[in-house]
């Protein structure tokens, strides 16, 4: 290696858990996680070690999903929705200190729109996240829920 030369890590896919008849469209980094069956995940989308995502879930294009999250089945994630672990407790990153950071947890039947920030939160099954939102607390009770902070605007006519 000379002087400027950069340190380049490769991950793509490894060491992941997947179920079956998934669909992964490259490029992607999805590693140290486990996949439900019939997912798809679109592209330019990273998925971090100790994630779990359920059945029939469907991924869409330019995703994070960090550590500590969980998502169940039959979910939508839209395109560049960006899930947060660390909440900045100390007034700046947790600088590789993970006891700071904390967990998200999505129920099954959830609609998250594009470009909705998740914060670390629990999200109960049967709720519609509208585009753009930013979800800053705990989700409990069904509906559809929009804005920054995201609140609850709708029932769902289940």
């Amino acid at each position: 290696m000379h002087g400027n030369e950069p340190n380049i890590i490769s991950v793509s896919h490894r060491d992941v858990k997947w179920g079956q008849k998934v669909t992964v469209i490259s490029p992607s980094n999805i590693y140290g996680c486990e996949i439900g069956d019939a997912c798809f995940i679109g592209p330019f989308v990273e998925i971090q070690k100790g994630v779990k995502i359920g059945n029939h879930t469907r991924i869409q294009s330019h995703t994070f999903i960090c550590e500590l999250v969980q998502i169940g089945d039959n979910c939508f994630i839209g395109h560049g929705v960006m899930f947060i672990n660390d909440k900045f407790r100390r007034g700046g990153p947790a600088r590789g200190d993970k006891s700071l950071w904390m967990s998200t947890f999505i129920g099954n039947g959830v609609s998250i729109g594009s470009n909705c920030t998740i914060l670390p939160v629990k999200i109960c099954d049967d709720v519609v996240v509208g585009a753009g939102a930013v979800v800053t607390k705990d989700i409990l009770e069904s509906g559809i829920y929009a804005g920054n902070p995201a609140k609850k605007i709708k029932n769902i006519g289940l």
